[in-house]
Order: C-alpha cells, then structure tokens, then sequence
C-alpha cells in the first residue's frame, strides 16, 4: 500500500484558501439609478453618489444629446460648479431640470 502523506502545514493550505477565495470575482448587485428623478437635495448631499459623478454623467448626456464629442475638462469644471450653485438655491428641483437651466438646453 503507498503511504497517504501527512499534511503538517496547515496554515499554508488555509492561506492558499483564502487566496483562492479572495481572487474569485465578486458578482456587482445591479443597481441603477433613474437620474431624471434625483433632486438638487439628494445631489448635494451625496445620498446617490458623488455630485461630480451625476454632473459628469449629465455633462456627457446633454453633449451627446447635441452631438458634442469635445471634451473641455475646464468647462466641465466650470458646468458642475454652476449645477451646484443652481442646486443650492433650488433644492426640489430634479437635477436635470437643474442642468438643463444651467445650460440652456431647449426642449
């Protein structure tokens, strides 16, 4: 009969494990978000996500809406600055009702 061998690490085995485990992509939970209903209030606030990540997101929405593909990184600088102002003083507003104003965007 062959011998069976002795596991005498087990500490490696266990870290090995984890690795393992740790390397295993996690799966994301799907969430989406219906930005035409979030509220200068919850946009300044941060309850959804970072404001410069719904301004930026707007700010490629409105650009792609008209055709735009140049990306000004200071006058999108200047866009979320303006979007913040506006929400401050508008807070019930959506937020792109909000941007929409700021940049005049005609329906």
């Amino acid at each position: 009969m062959a011998e069976v061998p002795i596991v005498t690490n087990v500490t490696s085995i266990v870290a090995g494990l984890l690795f393992c485990l740790m390397t295993v992509p996690s799966a994301r939970s799907g969430i989406t978000i219906d930005v035409s209903k979030i509220t200068c209030k919850e946009f300044m606030l941060d309850t959804v996500t970072l404001p410069d990540n719904i301004a930026y997101w707007l700010s490629g929405y409105y650009n792609g809406k008209s055709g735009n593909t140049v990306f000004d990184i200071t006058a999108l600088h200047d866009y979320v600055n303006e979007v913040e102002r506006y929400c401050l003083q508008n807070q019930d507003m959506t937020v792109m009702k909000a941007a929409e104003t700021v940049l005049n965007v005609n329906k």
